[in-house]
């Protein structure tokens, strides 16, 4: 028996060989899974005498899906399922040197064929645990954010085809992982290749989003969503929570709608030789929105830069590199 409430919960998944088609979970993550069934039914029934309420017989389900967010920290192991669902592309770790050390370079790209079995292990009161099993789980969006005092944390957004209560609970098994935070941060901004560490920083959230269609639902498809394709541009956007401590870092380029390129890192422990536990965010190119900064009280002055980025004409427009012990996605 499990424990009868959150704490008896667990989080797996594992990547679709073909959209929508189960595949046990083998990947378990630390997280908050809020994932949830959707449905849209159809009420039939018109005006017959003497009937003075609709016939439960005739109504029906005509669509149904799944979506939601997974909620964890970003973590030194284990997150190239996800972050290769997002970012799309064929990726594979590379060793570095003879180490322990991978590198994974997830370089914005078409994220068409990146479909995930998920499964909620759900407990009741009584300490059974529920599987609920979605299928056909694509990645539509990604925030990470980190403030002062804090660590990296990460909130997915999923969309799913198809939730199956049927499967059976896969026996939850985590890997010993470290987490990246606020201590680890660093950003740095300016010429792409040549960027500078920047001081005054606080906070840092950044947004990556990927747009889909709704896959219909189609006729012939029992109220199923297809695998959506992209239909609008990608987003890269974020909020940098500074003091006004140097004015040319965010407040100049605001004023004079100049671009740069930005690069926020998070370095952890050394897995061998020079290489560490790493995430990277690389935008080559991103403007500054937002206001000038004013003097609101006797305080410090600090401001919210909201930033964009861009395409630059020639590189990505967004990398995440991660470096891990991991020697698969």
């Amino acid at each position: 028996m499990a424990i009868g409430s959150g704490l008896g919960s667990s989080f797996g998944m594992s990547a679709e060989t073909t959209y929508g088609t189960y595949v046990a979970p083998a990947r378990f993550l630390e997280g908050t899974a809020q994932l949830r069934k959707r449905k849209q039914t159809y009420q039939g029934g018109g005006l017959a005498a003497g009937r003075y309420v609709q016939p439960g017989g005739r109504r029906y389900v005509t669509t149904k899906g799944a979506n939601g967010t997974i909620s964890m920290g970003a973590y030194s192991k284990g997150l190239g399922l996800l972050l290769n669902g997002l970012m799309g592309g064929t990726v594979a770790p590379v060793q570095q040197a003879a180490t322990a050390a991978y590198l994974q370079t997830h370089a914005m790209a078409d994220p068409y064929g990146k479909s995930f079995t998920m499964q909620s292990g759900v407990p009741d009161l009584g300490g059974t645990v529920r599987p609920y099993t979605f299928l056909g789980c694509q990645i539509m969006a990604a925030e990470f954010s980190c403030e002062v005092g804090g660590g990296l944390t990460v909130q997915w957004t999923v969309e799913a085809r198809d939730v199956s209560e049927g499967q059976t609970l896969a026996a939850p098994s985590y890997p010993v992982v470290n987490e990246f935070h606020f201590a680890q941060a660093a950003l740095k901004v300016g010429t792409y290749g040549a960027e500078v560490l920047v001081d005054g920083v606080r906070s840092v959230s950044l947004r990556i989003e990927r747009p889909r269609h709704d896959g219909g639902p189609y006729m012939g498809a029992a109220g199923l969503r297809s695998q959506g394709v992209l239909n609008d541009w990608s987003g890269v956007s974020g909020t940098i929570g500074a003091d006004f401590l140097t004015k040319v870092d965010w407040a100049d380029r605001y004023a004079a709608d100049t671009p740069a390129s930005l690069v926020w890192e998070f370095t952890g422990p050394l897995i061998a030789s020079t290489y560490y536990e790493t995430i990277r965010f690389r935008i080559p190119q991103f403007f500054v929105n937002g206001d000038t900064p004013t003097a609101d009280g006797p305080g410090v002055v600090n401001t919210s830069f909201p930033i964009v980025g861009q395409h630059d004409g020639t590189n990505p427009p967004i990398t995440i590199e991660y470096i891990s012990t991991d020697t698969t996605l």
